[in-house]
């Protein structure tokens, strides 16, 4: 039996940071000038990472897959970041947020590993207001909050709806502060096609240049992945085009955990699907929940005419609208967390309440807000979602209301890394979205941007001289090390072979896009692994699975040529990921035969269908070993103890 070490300190909750801080080794400044980081990624949880290593000391080689370091997925965050600050006044505190994003996640995260990111999340507002970015403030200049779903207290500092962008840019300029003085050197438009292992420890990356099409080798003395989730392997997800999860899952491939796959979020708040030429979807923040009312018809008949586009929101008598979530949840109301907003949605579509052409959406209603506060403040506080809303679907929210449905967003899962953030796979670390480390089975709204930078600030600057303190005297491997020669060519041979298949089909009229091959792994993915799931379903998903690879290796088109700029080629071999990720998605969801957070058994569910957990048998980390394609991957457990929170029903009604 494989024993999981998660690395965490010893002694009482509230220490134990504190703890290690204080006991772990260091790294001189003479010898972190000796020592090579590669970070690939420059999201929140990138550039913040490689701006605090750089300006230790240490050279820090720094990718990215856009033009520019702001294009990260980062900026597209709106709604805020949480921080146990308590300015409001209101009763929160560091347990607070811990206890809250620990319940948020249905108790599926480990207890050190959340507390820290409360402990810290104090800091990095701070670290923030420094660097200049404009937090919306109070009349008297206080530092504003609001509320985000789960909890009762405002905790939230944002950017008007504009967070992510002002955060990065924050990062940005630190990181660009790094890369002018020489410790962090910066490559943009380069994609890591692989990673190197020497000598059991990951020593490199190979890397693609995206402009020219050629395969670059880089070594250091460890890695860290900062790269997002893998929502996009559902295809219509609120991630940008260009997100992908391909390091992660060639990380998978060369020997590192992925942990809790089946752990995807849905978020209840998203613009909904439009037609099926759509590439992308587009998020209304969770923010618009703090004055927006989520509502249905009561009457099946009006549901009907507003299907019909016979009436419209508007047109719907006060009296006649069920605001379901207050109805149901009346201790949190429209701020419940997204799991249970997005269940509670589908429940009353799938009865026949939804509002718009296709049924598959609800009404998010102001009109009670502009009453209340007037119009000119609800706009300062949500003026840009309102336009960007207008501009996308040509209705203005002060006249009807929005309309929404829930959409992949955030994926929970990820690589297994310990308290350190370092994966099974030495010297390989993962930051951010990219590991499974804080949220459980649930993503609270706004606990990204703060585990994103919490990780690359204030967590990996400590643990990673702990981990190259030793490696001092090592001698970083040369990039003709035969290890690197062999995942060169492992790659080169995988890029050959995608751009060949077309060539190998001698019936051309099955030949497929990339994107329609992906749109058969969206519909599978949605249908079966989506926002419920059961065993026969998932069952059907994994054999159907095996016919879009089978379809994928003999079938699909990759235009252009394999020199240069090919966009399609990049996304044939983030499809290939994806189709194997879909997998390890489908085998998690199915093994795990309870309720929790955004993984939805329907044999798993209270007589009210709210979800039901089953902590006697499934209260663990679930950890996957890849074992080939063609083969079921391995699942070890890390058991989660609880020792300073009481485990029970997750409970939003009272």
């Amino acid at each position: 039996m494989t024993q999981i070490d998660s690395r965490i300190p010893e002694g009482p909750l509230a220490e134990k940071w504190t703890n290690y801080k204080a006991h772990q080794k260091l790294v001189n400044p003479a010898n972190k000038r000796k020592l090579d980081i590669i970070v690939v990624g420059t999201g929140l949880a990138g550039a913040s990472a490689a701006a605090s290593l750089g300006e230790m000391g240490f050279h820090v080689i720094n990718f990215c897959i856009q033009d520019s370091p702001r294009r990260a997925h980062s900026i597209a965050a709106q709604g805020g970041i949480n921080a146990a600050k308590n300015y409001q006044n209101d009763g929160d505190a560091v347990y607070r947020l811990f206890y809250d994003t620990i319940k948020g996640g249905d108790y599926r995260a480990r207890e050190a590993n959340v507390y820290r990111l409360a402990e810290v999340s104090a800091n990095i507002i701070d670290q923030c207001v420094a660097q200049g970015v404009p937090f919306a403030r109070e009349y008297g200049g206080m530092l504003a909050n609001r509320s985000f779903g789960g909890v009762q207290v405002s905790r939230t500092f944002y950017a008007k709806g504009q967070t992510g962008q002002q955060l990065l840019l924050g990062a940005y300029s630190s990181l660009m502060k790094e890369v002018n003085h020489g410790t962090v050197e910066l490559h943009t438009r380069t994609e890591i096609e692989d990673i190197v292992i020497v000598d059991g420890r990951c020593r490199g990356v190979i890397a693609k240049n995206l402009v020219t099409g050629k395969l670059e080798r880089y070594s250091a003395h460890a890695v860290c992945l900062a790269t997002g989730g893998y929502g996009n392997t559902y295809f219509l997800s609120t991630n940008a085009m260009g997100c992908n999860c391909t390091a992660a899952i060639q990380a998978y491939r060369k020997g590192a955990w992925f942990a809790n796959p089946c752990f995807v979020q849905i978020h209840p708040t998203c613009i909904p699907v439009h037609g099926d030429k759509q590439s992308k979807l587009t998020l209304m923040s969770e923010s618009l929940r703090n004055d927006g009312r989520i509502w249905v018809p009561k009457n099946l008949e009006d549901a009907k005419k507003l299907q019909r586009g016979e009436l419209k929101g508007r047109d719907i008598p006060e009296e006649d609208r069920d605001y379901y979530l207050e109805r149901r949840y009346p201790a949190f109301g429209n701020l419940v967390p997204r799991d249970v907003a997005s269940r509670a949605a589908k429940e009353r579509t799938d009865k026949g309440y939804g509002v718009n052409n296709t049924g598959l959406a609800v009404f998010l209603d102001f009109s009670e807000a502009f009453q209340r506060l007037g119009r000119d403040v609800v706009d300062q506080r949500y003026g840009n979602l309102f336009d960007m809303y207008q501009e996308i679907t040509d209705v203005d929210p002060h006249d009807n209301p929005m309309m929404i449905f829930p959409a992949i967003h955030y994926t929970m899962g990820g690589l297994w890394v310990d308290y350190e953030l370092q994966t099974n796979v030495k010297g390989l670390f993962a930051l951010g979205e990219c590991n499974f480390s804080d949220h459980g089975a649930n993503r609270l709204g706004a606990s990204a941007l703060m585990q994103g930078l919490s990780d690359g600030y204030f967590v990996i600057p400590y643990t990673m001289q702990n981990y190259l303190s030793d490696q001092i005297q090592v001698k970083k491997p040369s990039t003709d090390a035969p290890e690197f020669v062999e995942a060169e060519k492992g790659v080169q041979a995988e890029i050959d072979r995608i751009m060949d298949i077309q060539n190998k089909q001698t019936d051309k009229s099955k030949l497929k896009s990339v994107d329609s091959i992906h749109k058969e792994l969206y519909n599978i993915m949605w249908n079966y692994v989506g926002m419920a799931r059961n065993e026969e379903g998932l069952k059907k998903a994994l054999a159907m699975l095996k016919d879009v690879r089978e379809q994928f290796n003999t079938c699909v088109r990759v235009p252009g040529s394999k020199e240069g700029l090919n966009v399609e080629l990049d996304k044939a071999i983030h499809l290939r990921d994806f189709i194997l990720m879909g997998e390890l998605i489908a085998y998690d969801a199915l093994e795990r035969n309870e309720s929790c957070g955004g993984h939805f058994r329907e044999e798993s569910q209270t007589e009210e269908g709210e979800a039901k957990r089953d902590d006697e048998h499934y209260m663990y980390v679930a950890c996957w070993e890849y074992k080939g394609e063609d083969n079921a991957p391995v699942l070890y457990k890390e058991d989660l103890n609880y020792q300073y929170i009481k485990v029970q029903t997750r409970n939003y009604k009272s």
